[in-house]
């Protein structure tokens, strides 16, 4: 029978290609990283290693055993989790993959709250593409995600989890600064900072912008950035115009480095959800952190998106 310590070991040997980094991990000798690896390849009849001149390389059979070593530390793990959780002390370890800016802002916070009051559970928080947020809960690399479209099927449950909102910013020294509200038609002519075509913010922007008869390609955009804080900084430097995140535009807002531009009959909201598997067996600690995220003390920060 292989011993999940030695498939621990094989884990970090695998990810760093070095019994080196892998002694460093686990606190332990090189020669007993060495002698490990050789019996987990006694146990399973297998080379897991080529150990060349130029380093380790992962054979074919080490290569297709990697993902079976991860789910079964993975499921071990969650087994110690559930047996502790039984004790009625909340452990474990949560994964979030968050593809929101608007949520890389608000969870750190509510995490950092979750683990005060329950110390036994540690919080990665994995930034990703929208698009890889669901396979990454199918595939259990996640136990949560966080995005800007609501699903549902593929054995998966969502909940809301708070409301974005999207506003028009501009330099601080901008004309608009001091006129109080535009048209939509005035968007027309001024250059345009814009966020890349597949941002939940892109989308929602071009939605509402279509009920003016406004299209984004009907818009001066001179640059498209991946990223909100990036594009508030452009701003702030008096290139242009953009509709971001009020989240991602607090900070430079209260400095006075931008301001911010009501346009008439333009109200832009979203909707971010958490997302995870749909399943019984979920740990205690995920269960708990589910419901966490409406727990009335949280209020505050639920609105900061609103403010």
């Amino acid at each position: 029978m292989v011993e999940l310590s030695r498939l621990e070991i094989f884990l970090h040997a695998a990810e760093d290609l070095s019994f080196s980094e892998a002694a460093k991990n686990v606190h332990l000798s090189q020669p007993t990283i060495s002698h490990h690896i050789q019996m987990l390849e006694h146990d399973l009849g297998v080379k897991l290693f080529d150990r060349g001149s130029s380093g380790l390389r992962l054979t074919e059979p080490g290569q297709l055993l990697l993902p079976w070593a991860r789910k079964l530390i993975r499921e071990s793990n969650e087994m110690q989790e559930m047996i502790s959780s039984l004790q009625s002390q909340i452990v474990g370890f949560l994964r979030i993959a968050c593809s929101t800016t608007t949520g890389k802002y608000l969870l750190p916070q509510l995490a950092a709250r979750f683990h005060n009051r329950h110390p036994g559970v540690r919080i990665a928080i994995l930034s990703c593409a929208q698009a890889n947020v669901i396979p990454r809960l199918l595939n259990e690399e996640a136990n949560l995600g966080v995005l800007s479209r609501e699903t549902s099927g593929e054995g998966l449950e969502c909940q809301e989890f708070f409301e974005d909102h999207i506003i028009l910013i501009a330099p601080s020294n901008h004309p608009w600064a001091k006129q109080g509200m535009i048209e939509p038609a005035d968007l027309l002519h001024a250059p345009f900072i814009m966020r890349e075509a597949s941002s939940g913010t892109r989308q929602v922007m071009a939605a509402a912008l279509g009920k003016h008869d406004i299209s984004v390609d009907g818009l001066d955009v001179f640059l498209e950035v991946a990223n909100a804080e990036a594009i508030v900084e452009a701003v702030a430097a008096g290139f242009g115009i953009s509709f971001v995140s009020r989240l991602a535009a607090a900070c430079a807002l209260e400095h006075g480095k931008v301001v911010e531009v009501p346009v008439v009959d333009l109200d832009l909201r979203r909707t971010i959800y958490m997302v995870r598997k749909d399943v019984e067996n979920r740990s205690r600690a995920q269960d708990v952190f589910w419901r966490y995220v409406h727990d009335a003390s949280n209020a505050d920060l639920l609105q900061m998106a609103e403010a």
